[in-house]
C-alpha cells in the first residue's frame, strides 16, 4: 500500500543506506532471523572473546592491595555470583527476542525515549573500559616497543576502527583466530610457575596497603571492594550484543545447544571473569614480592613481565610473551567495546535527533572519547572513577532484572518485549521511578548520610533497591505505561516498509496510520514528521503535561512551563553535573592548588551553558510554532489529498460502469444486426432475382426497385448503428474497401440457392 504523503527520494535513500546490514549490523532493530545464521559455538566463542580484558586482573590487583587477600577474594566471590544471577534472565529474553541491551531496556520498564538515559550509562560503559584497556595496551607499547604512551593512545584508537566496521561478521572471525592463542598465552605463565614450584602462601597471606585496619576482612572493608567489582555488571550488556545473534532452536538437541550457549556466553562472563580477578589478584602479590613497586603493581603489564621474567631467563622472550599477550587481549577485547559503544550512541541519538549517519560513524564517535579519557589519565584514577559508576550501572541493570524476574511472571508488565516507538510511551515511570530511587538511596549512602557501614554497602543497596522498588511502582501504576495502543496483527512473513522499500521480520514492522501502510522499526524511529500521530497521548511532552497537572496547581504548572523556568530548570542540572565532574577531579587530584582554577573553569562553563541553554529554548519555541504550521498545512493537504483521492475512486467506478454499459449495448447491437440482416438478405436476395427475370412485367419491376433500395437503405443504416457501437467500445476500424466477408458469402449463397432452385438443382453452402 503506498502511502499518503509521497516520501522524498532524498530522504528513501537515506533510510536505505543506513539500513545496509553489514554495516549496520541489526543496530536499532529486531535481529532478523536471517541475521541468526551462525552456529552456537561461533556465538559462544565470539562473546567470550570480549572477556580477554586485562582490566578484570587490574580490579583484583587493585583491591587485593587496598584491602588485602580475604576481602579481595570474599567481594570477587560473592559479586561474581550476584552478577551470574542478573545476567541469567537478560540473556535470556534478549536472545529469545532476538534485542540488544538497549531494545531490552525499552520493554523492560523504561519506555522509547526514556531509555536514551540507559544508553547514555551503556555507552559510558563501553568508552571507560575502552581508555581503560587501551591504557594498558599503550603501556605494554611503551614497555615494548619504548612508543611514547600518548602516541599508543592514538594507535589503539585507529588499529580498533577497520576491525569494527563490519559488525558481527568481521569481529566473529578476529575472535575466532586469536582465540586459540590467547588462551595458550594467558595460561603459560601460570604453568610455568606451577612448573617451577611457586607457591601461594605470600597471596594468602597478603594484608594489603590500604586502611589501617587492612589486616583483617570487616564489612566495611567488604562493600568497599565489591563496589568496584559491581562497576562490570553493564559487561552483560556486551554479551547481549552478540547473544542476540543466537539461532533459533528447531529440534530438541538445537534447545540443548541454544540453551549451553547461552548460559555460556550471557551470565557464564562471570566465570572466566572471576578467575581472572583472582588471577590478578595472586599476580600482584607476586609482583610485589619479586620486587615491583606497589604503586604499579596493579598494572597487568607489571603482573605478566613479573611472572615470565621469574620461570623464563631470556629478558628478550619475556618482553615478547608479555607484549603478545598483552596486546593480543587488549584488541580482543576494545573491538567489542567499539562494537558496543556504536549500538548505544546510535540509539540515544536516533531517538533525540530523528536522525542516524550510520553505526560507523558512532563508533568513531566513541573511540573519540575515549582517546580523550586516556589521556586524562583515567587508569591512574581506576578505583575512585569505577567505585562511582558503579552505583549508576547497578540500580539500571537492577530495575531490569526485576521487570524481568518479577513483574512479568505476575502480570504486572507485558510477558513479551516491545521495543517499537509506534507501541511504547516515551517514558514509562516504572522503570525511572525505580532507576531514579536506587541512585538517590545510594549516592545518599555513598556519601555517608547513612553512616559509614552504609556508605562501604552503597553498591548493595544501589541493585536491591532498584529491584524492590521496581514491582512496588509497577503495581501501582497498574503497568499501563509499558503498552501504549496494541500491536496490529502482522503476518508472519517478510513486509515491505512503504518507506525504504526493504523487506523485515513481523517482529520489526509497525502499522502506520500516518503513512497508510507497514513500517520497519528503523523507518518509525527516523522519522519526525508524524510526531506520534499514532499515539499522541503517549509523547513526552503530554506525559509531562499530565504529571505537572497531576503534582501541582494550575498556577504553578503555568510557571514551571515558562521559558525561565525551563531556563532555571536546564541550567542548572547541567550545571550540577559539569560540578560533579569538577568535584571528582579535586578529589582525585588530592589538593587544594585547583581550587581557583577549577572555580574559573567551572564559571566559564556556566556562563557557555547558559547561553546555550537560552538559545536551545528559543530554537525549540521556534521549531515548535513551524511545526504546528506546517502540521496545519499538512492537514489541510492530507484533506485534500483524500478529496482527490475519493473523486478519482468515483471516476473510475463511472468509467468502469460506463465501458461495461458500453461492451454490454455493443454486443446487444452487434446481435440484433445479426437479426436483422439475415431476413433483409432475403428481402434483398429475392428483389433482386425478381427484378432480373424476365418473366415479371415492367410494370412490377418498378416496385421491385424500390423494394430492393429499401433494403440497401435498411443495411446501411444497420452498418452505422454497428459503427456508432464499436465507436463507444473504443474498436472502431474504418477502412473504405472492408467488407464483411462470411455475411457477404452467405448473401450469395442465398441468391444462388434461389436460382438453383427455380432450374430444379440444389445448391449447398459450407463454412
Amino acid at each position: 500500500m503506498k502511502p499518503i504523503f509521497g516520501v522524498m527520494r532524498e530522504r528513501r535513500r537515506y533510510n536505505q543506506w543506513v539500513a545496509n546490514e553489514t554495516l549496520e549490523d541489526f543496530a536499532l532493530r529486531f535481529t532478523a532471523r536471517r541475521a541468526r545464521r551462525w552456529s552456537y559455538l561461533r556465538v559462544t566463542n565470539t562473546a567470550l572473546g570480549s572477556i580477554s580484558f586485562l582490566a578484570l586482573e587490574a580490579i583484583g590487583g587493585a583491591i587485593t592491595l587496598r584491602y588485602g587477600f580475604d576481602t579481595a577474594i570474599t567481594a570477587i566471590m560473592l559479586v561474581g555470583f550476584l552478577l551470574f544471577l542478573t545476567g541469567i534472565p537478560i540473556s535470556y529474553y534478549a536472545a529469545k527476542y532476538g534485542v540488544d541491551i538497549d531494545l531490552l531496556t525499552r520493554g523492560a520498564g523504561f519506555g522509547y525515549i526514556g531509555s536514551t538515559v540507559t544508553s547514555l550509562i551503556y555507552a559510558s560503559f563501553t568508552f571507560i573500559f575502552f581508555a581503560l584497556e587501551a591504557a594498558i595496551l599503550s603501556f605494554a607499547l611503551n614497555l615494548c616497543f619504548d612508543i611514547p604512551i600518548g602516541l599508543g593512545y592514538i594507535l589503539n584508537a585507529l588499529v580498533v576502527i577497520p576491525l569494527v566496521t563490519h559488525g558481527f561478521t568481521k569481529i566473529s572471525k578476529f575472535q575466532a583466530w586469536t582465540q586459540p592463542f590467547w588462551i595458550v598465552l594467558h595460561i603459560l605463565p601460570f604453568v610455568l610457575l606451577a612448573a617451577a614450584g611457586y607457591d601461594i602462601d605470600s597471596w594468602t597471606a597478603f594484608e594489603g596497603f590500604g586502611p589501617p585496619e587492612a589486616g583483617g576482612m570487616t564489612l566495611v572493608m567488604l562493600g568497599a571492594a565489591s563496589g568496584v567489582v559491581f562497576s562490570l555488571i553493564a559487561q552483560i550488556g556486551e554479551q547481549v550484543d552478540f547473544i542476540r545473534f543466537l539461532p533459533e532452536p528447531k529440534t530438541r538437541n538445537d534447545k540443548a545447544k541454544w540453551w549451553g550457549s547461552l548460559m555460556c556466553a550471557g551470565p557464564g562472563w562471570t566465570i572466566l571473569g572471576v578467575a581472572k580477578m583472582l588471577a590478578g589478584s595472586y599476580l600482584l602479590t607476586f609482583a610485589i614480592s619479586t620486587g615491583v613497586s606497589s604503586d604499579i603493581a596493579a598494572d597487568p603489564n607489571q603482573m605478566y613481565f613479573a611472572a615470565f621474567s621469574q620461570v623464563i631467563e631470556n629478558p628478550i622472550l619475556v618482553l615478547s610473551l608479555t607484549g603478545a599477550f598483552v596486546i593480543l587481549s587488549q584488541l580482543k577485547i576494545n573491538v567489542t567495546n567499539a562494537y558496543a559503544g556504536s549500538i548505544a550512541w546510535s540509539n540515544f541519538f536516533s531517538r533525540l535527533t530523528h536522525s542516524h549517519p550510520g553505526r560507523v560513524v558512532w563508533m568513531v564517535f566513541n573511540v573519540a572519547i575515549a582517546l580523550m579519557l586516556m589521556n586524562l589519565g583515567v587508569f591512574g584514577a581506576l578505583e575512585t572513577t569505577l567505585a562511582v559508576y558503579s552505583h549508576v550501572a547497578l540500580a539500571w541493570i537492577g530495575t531490569i532484572v526485576s521487570d524481568l524476574v518479577i513483574n512479568k511472571p505476575l502480570g504486572l508488565s507485558p510477558p513479551h518485549i516491545e521495543f517499537r516507538r509506534a507501541y511504547l510511551y516515551d517514558i514509562n515511570p516504572d522503570g525511572h521511578g525505580a532507576m531514579a530511587s536506587a541512585c538517590i538511596v545510594s549516592f545518599l549512602a555513598y556519601f555517608g548520610l547513612f553512616g559509614e557501614t552504609a556508605m562501604s554497602l552503597s553498591s548493595f543497596i544501589a541493585l536491591f533497591t532498584a529491584i524492590l522498588v521496581a514491582p512496588l511502582i509497577a503495581f501501582t501504576t497498574k503497568g499501563r505505561y509499558y503498552i501504549a495502543r496494541a500491536a496490529a496483527d502482522i503476518p508472519k512473513t517478510l513486509e515491505t516498509c512503504c518507506i525504504c522499500e526493504y523487506r523485515f521480520d513481523a517482529e520489526d514492522m509497525a502499522d502506520c496510520p500516518f503513512y497508510e501502510g507497514p513500517i520497519c522499526s528503523l523507518c518509525c524511529s527516523l522519522d519526525s514528521v508524524c510526531r506520534d500521530a499514532c499515539k499522541p497521548f503517549a509523547r513526552i511532552d503530554q506525559q509531562t503535561n499530565q504529571f505537572l497537572n497531576w503534582a501541582f496547581p494550575k498556577k504553578i504548572v503555568i510557571l514551571l512551563q515558562s521559558r525561565m523556568a525551563q531556563f532555571s530548570i536546564l541550567t542548572s542540572v547541567i550545571a550540577g553535573l559539569i560540578g560533579g565532574v569538577l568535584w571528582i577531579i579535586r578529589n582525585q587530584a588530592g589538593t587544594d592548588s585547583f581550587d581557583i582554577t577549577l572555580t574559573l573553569i567551572f564559571s566559564g562553563l556556566l556562563f557557555i551553558v547558559g547561553v546555550s541553554v537560552w538559545l536551545f529554548i528559543l530554537a525549540h519555541e521556534s521549531q515548535h510554532a513551524a511545526w504546528q504550521e506546517s502540521n496545519l498545512q499538512s492537514q489541510r493537504l492530507m484533506r485534500e489529498v483524500r478529496a482527490h483521492q475519493r473523486t478519482d475512486a468515483e471516476l473510475q467506478d463511472a468509467r468502469d460502469k460506463a465501458e461495461a454499459a458500453s461492451q454490454a449495448k455493443s454486443r446487444y447491437m452487434m446481435g440484433l444486426s445479426h437479426e436483422l440482416r439475415t431476413p433483409l438478405n432475403a428481402i434483398f436476395g429475392y428483389a433482386q432475382i425478381l427484378y432480373k427475370d424476365p418473366n415479371t412485367p415492367p410494370i412490377r419491376k418498378e416496385a421491385v426497385s424500390v423494394i430492393r433500395r429499401s433494403a440497401e437503405h435498411l443495411s446501411g443504416l444497420i452498418e452505422g448503428l454497428l459503427d456508432i457501437s464499436k465507436i463507444e467500445a473504443g474498436r472502431i476500424e474504418i477502412y473504405r474497401d472492408q467488407i464483411d466477408f462470411p455475411l457477404f458469402m452467405s448473401q450469395l449463397a442465398g441468391i444462388f440457392e434461389m436460382q438453383a432452385a427455380e432450374k430444379g438443382l440444389n445448391f449447398s453452402y459450407d463454412v
